[in-house]
């Protein structure tokens, strides 16, 4: 009678999660028999390009060593079939999102599909650049998902790096090293960032010619997600007053946001913040005319759907 309990509260945990994906383009990935993972901007959420490849030593046989395998959406069937690419004693393999990136935003960050039936330990860091690298936290024993806060990993940075190394754990196998299927950020965000030359005039707020065929090209990415939150925030350079630089970024976000509204459609399903910042977060210094230029800016970032962290937030 108990075992039956647990049955049906974990179908409706999996239909309830399926139900909210459906809403939007959000979709649950299966990790075993009886749990999902669910990733709040879909199939985007992946790495899709590998940057480099050390195959640890000893190394899996060789049908196990396609890196690509690690890319895109899992796929993961069966431990016979080379659909996952395994990193060897003490592996290492880095990625790349190119059309995303990751935040520390509430919840699991990162998950981690590590297959197969030993699931070995392995040290994830992560980077903006790809050039400076942070401890973000290991995956072992079957615990495959990262939560960056408890690194104390910033919140506001965007990363678009992932390291993994293999910790040596399973060194004897014909697939040895951990197996990676796939490589999902749960918390993924999409940032771009404007000139606000490109936008608008000179201390003005109304958008140029110019502004607007940049706009249409942009949201043809926004697009790729069809429910999230659009952050529009504003910039500016040192010049002028602190008020006044608020209030013109702030205009300038509510301009950019009317523009994207009517492009995506005003009954699509996204949730529209501003953020006017004026010249508080500069870039670079203020101190020469090209700094200025590049401090002058607006960016948008594309983040998972209020609704979500509401459910995630209740769970908790």
């Amino acid at each position: 009678m108990k075992l039956n309990a647990v049955f049906i509260v974990c179908l409706l945990i999996f239909f309830g999660g399926f139900l909210y994906a459906q809403k939007g383009v959000g979709k649950l990935y299966r990790i075993d028999r009886y749990e999902s993972v669910y990733l709040p901007l879909g199939k985007i959420s992946f790495a899709d390009s590998v940057v480099s490849f050390r195959l640890g030593d000893p190394g899996p046989l060789q049908k196990y060593t396609d890196e690509t395998q690690a890319l895109h959406e899992p796929n993961y069937t069966r431990y016979s079939e080379p659909n996952f690419v395994s990193l060897g004693c003490n592996g290492c393999l880095t990625v790349a999102f190119t059309d995303n990136g990751f935040m520390n935003l509430p919840g699991k960050d990162l998950y981690i599909f590590e297959v197969g039936p030993s699931r070995e330990a392995a040290k994830v860091e992560i980077s903006e650049d790809g050039v400076t690298w942070l401890y973000a936290g290991k995956i072992a024993g079957g615990k495959s998902s990262i939560e960056l806060s408890d690194q104390n990993i910033s919140t506001e940075i965007v990363f678009n790096y992932l390291r993994i190394t293999d910790l040596k754990e399973v060194c004897k196998s014909k697939s040895a090293g951990a197996d990676i299927d796939a490589i999902g950020a749960i918390n993924s965000v999409i940032k771009l960032t404007i000139n606000a030359d490109v936008l608008f005039d000179v201390a003005e707020f109304t958008l140029i010619e110019s502004a607007h065929k940049t706009l249409d090209s942009l949201t043809k990415t926004i697009q790729q997600v069809d429910k999230a939150t659009i952050l529009v925030e504003g910039h500016t350079d040192s010049d002028g007053a602190d008020d006044y630089n608020m209030k013109l970024s702030e205009n300038r976000c509510y301009s950019v946001v009317d523009r994207i509204r009517g492009l995506l459609g005003y009954e699509a399903l996204y949730d529209y913040e501003i953020k006017a910042l004026g010249e508080t977060k500069p870039r670079v210094e203020n101190d020469t005319p090209e700094n200025k230029q590049i401090n002058r800016r607006v960016e948008i970032t594309v983040l998972p759907p209020k609704e979500y962290y509401k459910i995630l937030q209740k769970k908790n």
